[in-house]
C-alpha cells in the first residue's frame, strides 16, 4: 500500500494544477447538485419492529384521521384571572384554518381546561406526518393567537420540533484549530494550507450529503455529525501528512520526493485510521435502527472523502507551497533545536521509569470516572430539554405549570380488532386496567374509527416524558393489557417511541461494543503483527469509553457542573449517543495508536530496547498527536455551544473522549504498558504470522525498495 500511495503523492505533486482543478470542479458540481436536489431533514426517530412503531403504522392505515402530526396550543390567562370562552374560541378557529389542519378541538368542549379556568389546551390534528409538513404550514401554526389580547398563547407538540441549524459557534472550533496549527508548524503557509485542504474536503462532503437528502431521509443531526467529524479528521489527516513532509524536507530530501514519501508513510496510517472510522460508523447498521444507519453512513462518507482529499489534494497543495511550509529559519538552513530534546522525550522517560505507579494511577483514576455510568439512562430528547426561550420550551413549561408534566408526555393506546364489538369490549377493559395502573393520571374515553375496528385512547402519565416513572408506567401498562383477548392493544406516541428506541439501543450497545473491540484487535494485529499490542489497545479503548460515559452522565444526567456547558435541565442521555460515541472514538483512538506505536515498533526492529523504543515513539510523535487531539477537541467542543441538546451532548462527549484517549491513554498509559511488556509486546505465534498479510503501514518495504533502486543506479553507469 505504501508504494501505491508514494506514486500517488508524487503524481499529485507534479500535476498539482490539474489535481486542484479537478477538486474545484468536483466541488462546484456537488454544490450545484446540493442546490438542485436538497430535501428537508427529518426528526423521524422511529424503530421498525417495536410495539410503538407497529401501533403507529396501524393507526395511519386504519385511522388516518389520527395518524398525522399533532400540535398542542396552550393558552393561559394572567395570574388570578380566568380564560374567556370567546377569546379561546377565536384561537381555536384560527388554528383550524391553518393549512393541513383537519381538526382543532375546543378545550371547553374537550374538558382540557384547568379547574381554576386559567389554562387550556387546544389539540390540533394535521393530515400529514411531521416530516411531510411544509415550512409555510409551520409558520402559520406559530402565528396562531398572535393577535390575541390579554392572554398568553404558546405553541408546542411534535409539530414544533425545530430543525438543527449550523451557526457561528462551529467557527470557534475552526479558529482554535487554526491557532494550534500555527503554533505547531510555526508557519502561516503550512497552517493555512492544512486548514484550507480540510475545509475543501468538508465542503465537498457536505454538498454531496445534501444532494442526496432529496432521496434519503436524513435526520437533522446527520449533517451536523458529518460536519463535526469531517472537520476534525480532515484537519488531523492533513496535519499528519504535512508534518511528515516537513520532516523529510529538514532531512534534505527533494520536495517531490518528500511529498511522495509523506503520502506513502503517513498517508498509509491515514488510510488505516480513516478505514477504522468508516468501518465503525458503517457498522452501525448491525444495530438495526434506520435513522442511526443513515447517520453513520453520512458521517462515514464524509470521513472517506476527507481521506481521499488528504491523499490527493494535499500533495498538490504541498507542490504549490514548496519549502514555505517550513519556518523561515529552517528554510534558511539554520539549526533548529538540534541537540535539544522536546517534552515528548522527557515525558517518555518519566513514564517508562515510573510505569507501574502510573499504570495503577491511570487505571484506578479512569475506573473512578467510569462509576457514574452505572446510573446511565437513555431517552430521546423532548421539549423540556430545548433551549430556554424557544417556542417548544415555552409551551412545555407552561403546560407543566398549568396541567402537570405528564401532559407533555401523552401516550396513545391503540386497540385494533376484527369486529367493532370485540374491539369495543377490549378497549373498555383496557381503559379500566390502564386507569388503575400506578403512574397513570388520566385515560380519555375511547375514540373509534368509522368502522369501529380501531379505537384510540389518550393516556396521561403523572410524570414527564423523560422521567423514569413514565418508563415504568409504560412497561406496567403493557404487562397489564397483554392478557386481554379479542384485540391487539399497543402503546404509541412520541414518549412510547422514545422509550422503545432507547430500550433497543441499550440492548444493542454491549453487542456493538464487543464488535468494535474485536475489530480493533484484528486490525491492529494486521498492522503491528503482535498479539498483546492489540489487546492492550482494546483495553485502553474500553477505559476511554467508560470514563467518557461517566463524565457525560455526571454532567448531563446528574447535573454536576451542568451550567458550564449550558445544560439548565439535567436528564437522560440521548439514546443513540453511547453507540455513536463508541463507533467514532474507536476510529480516533486507533488513529493515535497507529502513529505512536508504529514508531515504537520501527525503533525496536532496528535494535532499540523496548524501553528506549517506547521513549522514541512518544518523543517523535507527541507533538503531532497533541496538536491533533487539541484540534479535534476544539472542533467537537465548538458544538457544545449549540442549543440543540443532541448536538450539545455529542460534541461534549466526543471532546472529552478525545482528551481522555489522547492524553491519558495513548500518551501516558500506552508507553508505560509497552515498557512494562518489553519484548513480549511484539510476540506473535508463527502460524498466525504466516497467515496475516503485510500491510506495511509505516512504509518499511517502500524505504527498502527505494534504497535498493538508488544502489542499483549507483552501480550501473549506463543508468541516468
Amino acid at each position: 500500500m505504501a508504494s501505491v500511495l508514494y506514486r500517488l503523492g508524487r503524481f499529485s505533486f507534479r500535476r498539482r494544477g490539474r489535481v486542484l482543478a479537478v477538486w474545484l470542479l468536483a466541488l462546484a458540481l456537488l454544490g450545484g447538485a446540493a442546490a438542485a436536489f436538497m430535501g428537508p431533514t427529518s426528526d423521524n426517530f422511529t424503530m421498525p419492529g417495536t410495539e410503538s412503531q407497529r401501533a403507529l403504522d396501524s393507526l395511519r392505515e386504519k385511522f388516518p384521521q389520527a395518524g398525522g402530526a399533532t400540535g398542542t396550543i396552550v393558552i393561559a390567562a394572567p395570574e388570578g384571572g380566568k380564560l374567556d370562552k370567546a377569546a379561546v374560541a377565536a384561537v381555536v378557529g384560527e388554528a383550524g384554518r391553518v393549512p393541513g389542519v383537519i381538526a382543532a378541538i375546543d378545550p371547553f368542549m374537550a374538558g382540557s381546561v384547568t379547574p381554576d379556568g386559567r389554562y387550556a389546551l387546544v389539540q390540533v390534528q394535521f393530515a400529514t406526518a411531521v416530516d411531510e409538513v411544509a415550512a409555510s404550514q409551520r409558520t402559520a401554526y406559530e402565528r396562531v393567537g398572535a393577535s390575541a389580547r390579554g392572554i398568553r398563547v404558546e405553541h408546542g407538540g411534535e409539530f414544533m420540533r425545530a430543525e438543527v441549524e449550523i451557526g457561528s459557534t462551529e467557527a470557534l472550533g475552526v479558529l482554535v484549530a487554526a491557532v494550534v496549527l500555527v503554533v505547531t508548524f510555526g508557519s502561516l503557509v503550512a497552517a493555512g494550507m492544512t486548514l484550507l485542504n480540510a475545509l475543501i474536503g468538508v465542503a465537498a462532503g457536505m454538498a454531496g450529503l445534501f444532494a442526496l437528502s432529496g432521496v434519503l431521509e436524513l435526520t437533522g443531526t446527520a449533517p451536523i455529525l458529518a460536519l463535526m467529524l469531517g472537520l476534525a479528521v480532515g484537519i488531523d489527516y492533513s496535519l499528519f501528512i504535512t508534518s511528515r513532509y516537513r520532516q523529510y524536507l529538514t532531512e534534505g530530501m527533494a520536495q517531490e520526493e518528500a511529498a511522495g514519501r509523506a503520502t506513502g508513510t503517513a498517508g498509509s496510517a491515514v488510510v488505516f485510521a480513516g478505514a477504522t472510522v468508516v468501518i465503525a460508523l458503517a457498522g452501525l447498521f448491525v444495530v438495526g435502527v434506520p435513522f442511526l444507519t443513515v447517520m453513520g453512513l453520512a458521517a462515514a462518507g464524509t470521513v472517506a472523502l476527507a481521506v481521499l482529499v488528504a491523499l490527493t489534494l494535499l500533495p498538490a497543495m504541498l507542490g504549490f507551497a514548496g519549502s514555505r511550509v517550513l519556518p523561515r529559519r529552517q528554510r534558511d538552513g539554520q539549526a533548529h533545536n538540534r541537540g535539544r530534546e522536546g517534552f515528548g522525550f522527557r515525558w517518555g522517560r518519566i513514564v517508562t521509569r515510573l510505569r507501574v505507579p502510573i499504570l495503577l494511577a491511570g487505571v484506578v483514576g479512569l475506573g473512578a470516572l467510569t462509576l457514574p455510568a452505572q446510573d446511565m439512562r437513555l431517552a430521546l430528547p423532548d421539549a423540556g430539554t430545548a433551549a430556554p426561550g424557544s417556542p417548544a420550551r415555552e409551551a412545555y413549561d407552561l403546560i407543566s405549570e398549568g396541567f402537570g408534566p405528564g401532559f407533555n408526555g401523552r401516550l396513545i393506546a391503540v386497540v385494533t380488532g376484527d369486529s367493532a364489538a370485540a374491539t369495543g369490549a377490549a378497549a373498555t377493559q383496557a381503559a379500566q386496567l390502564i386507569d388503575a395502573t400506578d403512574g397513570v393520571l388520566h385515560v380519555s374515553r375511547p375514540q373509534p374509527n368509522p368502522q369501529g375496528t380501531t379505537v384510540l385512547m389518550t393516556v396521561i402519565p403523572e410524570a414527564g416524558p423523560a422521567d423514569a416513572a413514565t418508563e415504568q408506567a409504560v412497561h406496567a401498562i403493557r404487562e397489564r393489557v397483554a392478557g386481554i383477548r379479542g384485540a391487539d392493544i399497543a402503546l404509541t406516541g412520541a414518549t412510547a417511541i422514545g422509550i422503545d428506541v432507547s430500550a433497543k439501543l441499550a440492548a444493542a450497545m454491549p453487542v456493538y461494543l464487543g464488535l468494535v473491540a474485536g475489530l480493533s484487535i484484528l486490525l491492529l494485529m494486521l498492522v503491528f503483527r503482535s498479539l498483546l499490542v492489540p489487546i492492550k489497545a482494546a483495553l485502553g479503548f474500553l477505559l476511554t469509553v467508560g470514563a467518557t460515559f461517566g463524565i457525560t452522565v455526571a454532567i448531563f444526567q446528574q447535573g454536576h457542573l451542568a451550567g458550564l456547558v449550558g445544560v439548565d435541565v439535567p436528564g437522560p442521555l440521548v439514546s443513540f449517543l453511547p453507540i455513536l460515541l463508541i463507533g467514532i472514538l474507536f476510529g480516533l483512538a486507533m488513529d493515535y495508536e497507529v502513529f505512536l506505536v508504529s514508531r515504537m515498533r520501527e525503533d525496536f526492529v532496528h535494535g532499540d530496547s523496548p524501553q528506549q523504543a517506547a521513549v522514541n515513539g512518544l518523543g517523535h510523535n507527541a507533538r503531532v498527536v497533541t496538536a491533533a487531539a487539541l484540534i479535534m477537541t476544539a472542533v467537537f467542543g465548538g458544538f457544545v455551544f449549540m442549543d440543540d441538546p443532541i448536538i450539545k451532548s455529542i460534541g461534549f462527549a466526543l471532546a472529552v473522549g478525545v482528551l481522555v484517549d489522547a492524553f491519558v491513554v495513548r500518551l501516558t498509559l500506552v508507553p508505560a504498558v509497552m515498557s512494562f511488556l518489553g519484548r513480549a509486546a511484539w510476540w506473535l505465534p508463527r502460524p498466525i504470522d504466516r497467515i496475516l498479510p503485510d500491510l506495511d503501514i509505516e512504509g518499511e518495504s517502500l524505504t527498502r525498495n527505494l534504497s535498493a533502486d538508488r544502489l542499483d543506479d549507483a552501480r550501473d553507469p549506463l543508468k541516468v
